[in-house]
Order: C-alpha cells, then sequence, then structure tokens
C-alpha cells in the first residue's frame, strides 16, 4: 500500500501518518504544496525519533505524481464519495490519497476519478474526520483485506507472557 497526502497542511498530522505508514510498512507519498518544512519540529515531535527511517516521496504537484505513477490505482478518500472505504478492494501496491485539512482533494480531481472516490461513514453533521483518524482507518482496512501481510502476529508482555504456566 501506499498513502498519498495532497498538500497537507498541519505537520502534527503528516507526523503522526508518517509513524501510522513507518509502523505498516507503507510508503509515505506528498504533494507539494506542504503547509510547513519536512524539518518542522512538530513533524518530527509527532512523528517521534522514527521519521528518518521513514520511506518518504514528495512531488512537485499532481500532475508530477501521476507522471511518476502511471497507470495505478489511487483510491481518493473524500467525504462526498458515494462508495465507502470498506465497499473496495484494494491490492498491495494502491495508493490511497487524502486532500488538506482545509478543504480535502479538490473537486477537479474527485470529477475525473469518481469511480476511486472512498468516504468513511459519519454523522451528517460532522465534517470530517481528524485526517491522520482518516488514513489510520483507511489503511488499516486494506491491510486487513491483505491479511495484514509482513506485521508482526502478536507482541510480546514487558514483564510476563501469554502463557502464565512459563511464569509461576
Amino acid at each position: 500500500m501506499n498513502i498519498v497526502l495532497h498538500q497537507p497542511e498541519m505537520p502534527a498530522n503528516t507526523g503522526n501518518i508518517g509513524r501510522t505508514c513507518l509502523a505498516t510498512g507503507t510508503p509515505l507519498h506528498l504533494i507539494e504544496p506542504l503547509g510547513f518544512q519536512l524539518n518542522d519540529k512538530a513533524l518530527k515531535r509527532a512523528g517521534l525519533d522514527y521519521w528518518h527511517e521513514l520511506d518518504v516521496t514528495k512531488y512537485d504537484d499532481y500532475a508530477d505524481f501521476t507522471a511518476k505513477h502511471p497507470g495505478a490505482t489511487i483510491w481518493m478518500a473524500t467525504t462526498k464519495a458515494r462508495r465507502t472505504y470498506a465497499e473496495v478492494e484494494y491490492k498491495p501496491g494502491d495508493f490511497i490519497m487524502f486532500g488538506k485539512e482545509s478543504a480535502g482533494i479538490p473537486e477537479e480531481i474527485l470529477v475525473e476519478n469518481e469511480d476511486h472516490c472512498i468516504r468513511i461513514p459519519m454523522q451528517a453533521d460532522i465534517r470530517s474526520l481528524n485526517l491522520s483518524n482518516a488514513v489510520a482507518i483507511v489503511l488499516y482496512e486494506a491491510l486487513r483485506q491483505q491479511g495484514f501481510a509482513g506485521l508482526e502476529e502478536h507482541g510480546n508482555l514487558h514483564r510476563l507472557s501469554w502463557d502464565r504456566n512459563n511464569d509461576l
């Protein structure tokens, strides 16, 4: 999977998304202009000290992004889509794009890609979810559909083990 942020504005959201991408082995693609510098303290604070390990690529604009990924399947998250994120089938290598916090993905891009627009269901009087939450919801559904391939099956406890008989 790949996460694409189209002109993100808030460094803390992008940092949180970067951390989610790193935890899932998902590359992050940033389409400029960005509302911050990649060396922004808030970005690194949200991504903690892992930011340097993240697979991140920047693009000058949407045209640059699409030129570098011809034929790619790009799912576009928008509150205006007819289908929900759970109604589509994600494949390895697909891209999931999210728009900037204040305006989403430009409507000119959405209308050209209506069949690939998806939404997260929510109450009608709520404008949108926090960007980093939305990314996590959709990304984990895509990964679930792929059996969480390559991700850790279970974690270890700090002091005890899941098999308590070994600890007694």
